[in-house]
Order: structure tokens, then C-alpha cells, then sequence
């Protein structure tokens, strides 16, 4: 049986920060990153492809803030916006990953599916919301949204751009269709999915799907999908070729094999940044820990080098 890797796409493999966010920029970026995944579809990998959506549903959301302030359009809730991102990103993903297979003769279904992710509405996340989302508001709207919306705001890191809705981040739990995702890979199709880390909802008491404000990191909720879809490895696509110790400082040390206990001290002494590559070591781990053959965190262009990225495993034996 083929190899199946679930690949979690950064956010520069669609923007950078230092551009406007056009579609023609993401769609550069995007197929950029996908032409390296033809080294795993030619080395007998079958694929299922995950991406972050952070400045895509920012911008909804400000739109939703406009469209209410100035035409007094009615805000879509968080949940639709996720959904939204989902379906226009894997939209685009698919449409250009088969321009890309096309371009190699290689022929391959691509199938976008919008996913729910369940989480727990009494994880601790939701008593302290920390997740910054839309736009930037004066005390005084932030005060008025807070009466009538019953959104939670939080002053910006630096306290001098104003007051932003914060939503909780909860742990995933497990991922809807798992079962129908896993076995469309294992056809050999291409499938794109947990867009975002998927749309946060939980089951009630007689069992019903409800909605609830919160957002999810998409590598962790990529490792539940990974370990749940029985993949073989797990691949963090990000803009470093490699984990490092100390990064950026004068005792920076590249970290290319690591075992998983050492990953976890490493973690604990806080030799990660934890706003940057310890949430994506975090799910690495997790994937690891359940099974997982190996998690490999790089940057995409490295994918085809025989060396490329750092490599996650039980233990040393590579």
C-alpha cells in the first residue's frame, strides 16, 4: 500500500505579509508551493492537503464590520466566514492543483471537502479567549458591540491601534467525514480539506450539530486529521527549512532528527517561540504520540532535497 502524508500548508503558501493579499499574489504563491508536492505524488505518496486561512477570514470579517457600519448589512456569524474561506481557498488550491498535474501528465482527481471539527464547548480555552479576529474598534464601539453582540474585546498587543474581538481556540477533538476523507486519499485522490483548522462545532444534548465562536489552530486540528486518517507522516509546511534551538539568537542550533522525548523537553524549557514554531511542534508531537511514523517540519521548496527539513520521530531510528 501507498504512503499516505497529510500536508498542512502554511499561510505563505498562499501570502506574504508584505503584499495586498490579491487573488493573482495567492494564486502565484499557491502554485508555487503545490509544484513541490509532485515529489511526494511521484515518490508513491497518496496526498491530503490541509491550509491555514488566518488573513482570509480577517478580511471577511472587517467586511462584515464595514458592510454593518455603513450600510447596516447584517454580520454573517464566525462560522460561515470559516466556511466561506474553506470553499474559496480549496477552490483555488484544486483549480491550480490540476492545472499542475496536467502540466506533468499526471492524472489524479483533486476534491475539495468544507469541514466541521468538533470541539468541546467546556474546553478552558473558551474561559479565556485570546484569539484575535477582525478589526481594529475605539473603547467606546467596543463597549457598545460588547452590549449588543456580546463579543469579548481585548486592547492590541502594543495598546496603541485600539480594541479587537478575541474568540477562544479550543483543542480539536476529532474530524467530521473522517472515514470518507481517509478513503478518498486511499482511492488516490487528492483531497483538500480542514481548511483553517476547520469549522468549530459541538454535539448538544440530543446530539444536534451546533455552531459555536471560536477558531482552531490548523496544524493541530491536521494532526488529529493525520492520525485519525491512519497517514503514514505528517508534513508542517512553513518559511524555515528547518526547527531550530534558540532561533534567532546567538545560540541558535539547527535541529534536523529529533525523538520525541527530546522534542518534548526541548519544548518544555521553552526553546520554541510559542507565538511561531511551537504550536506547530505541539502538533508534530501529537501526531507522533499517536501513532504517527514521523512528522517532518520544512519549508516547501525543500521538500525534494534528500535532507530537506527537520524530522520527528519516536526515536532515532530514521
Amino acid at each position: 500500500m501507498k504512503k499516505l502524508a497529510v500536508v498542512a500548508l502554511g499561510g505563505n503558501a498562499l501570502l506574504r505579509d508584505n503584499e495586498k493579499g490579491t487573488i493573482e499574489e495567492q494564486e502565484i504563491h499557491t502554485a508555487e508551493t503545490l509544484e513541490n508536492l509532485i515529489f511526494l505524488i511521484n515518490a508513491g505518496y497518496d496526498l491530503i492537503v490541509t491550509h491555514g486561512n488566518g488573513p482570509q477570514v480577517g478580511n471577511i470579517l472587517m467586511r462584515n464590520d464595514a458592510g454593518e457600519q455603513v450600510y447596516g448589512i447584517t454580520q454573517m456569524p464566525l462560522d460561515i466566514c470559516v466556511a466561506d474561506t474553506q470553499g474559496g481557498i480549496g477552490y483555488m488550491i484544486e483549480r491550480i492543483f490540476r492545472n499542475i498535474l496536467n502540466k506533468y501528465g499526471i492524472q489524479k482527481n483533486v476534491i475539495t471537502i468544507v469541514g466541521m471539527v468538533e470541539v468541546d464547548p467546556e474546553d478552558k480555552a473558551f474561559e479565556n479567549p485570546t484569539k484575535r479576529i477582525g478589526m481594529y474598534y475605539s473603547e467606546e464601539q467596543a463597549q457598545v458591540l460588547t452590549k449588543e453582540k456580546g463579543w469579548i474585546f481585548k486592547l492590541s498587543k502594543k495598546g496603541d491601534k485600539g480594541w479587537r474581538r478575541v474568540v477562544p481556540s479550543p483543542v480539536p477533538k476529532s474530524i467530521f467525514n473522517l472515514n470518507v476523507i481517509r478513503d478518498l486519499a486511499r482511492q488516490g485522490n487528492i483531497v483538500i480539506t480542514c481548511g483553517g483548522g476547520g469549522i468549530p462545532v459541538y454535539f448538544d444534548e440530543n446530539k444536534e450539530v451546533r455552531t459555536i465562536d471560536a477558531v482552531i489552530d490548523k496544524d493541530l486540528a491536521s494532526a488529529v486529521l493525520a492520525t485519525g486518517a491512519d497517514a503514514n507522516e505528517f508534513y508542517i509546511l512553513t518559511d524555515v527549512s528547518f526547527i531550530y534551538k534558540d532561533f534567532g539568537l546567538t545560540t541558535q542550533e539547527k535541529l534536523e532528527f529529533l525523538d520525541y522525548n527530546d522534542t518534548v523537553k526541548y519544548l518544555e524549557v521553552g526553546t520554541f517561540a510559542e507565538g511561531s514554531m511551537a504550536p506547530k511542534i505541539k502538533a508534530a508531537l501529537e501526531f507522533i504520540k499517536n501513532g504517527g511514523d514521523k512528522s517532518i517540519i520544512t519549508e516547501a521548496s525543500k521538500l525534494e532535497d534528500k535532507s530537506y527539513g527537520s524530522k520527528i520521530t519516536m526515536n532515532y531510528d530514521m
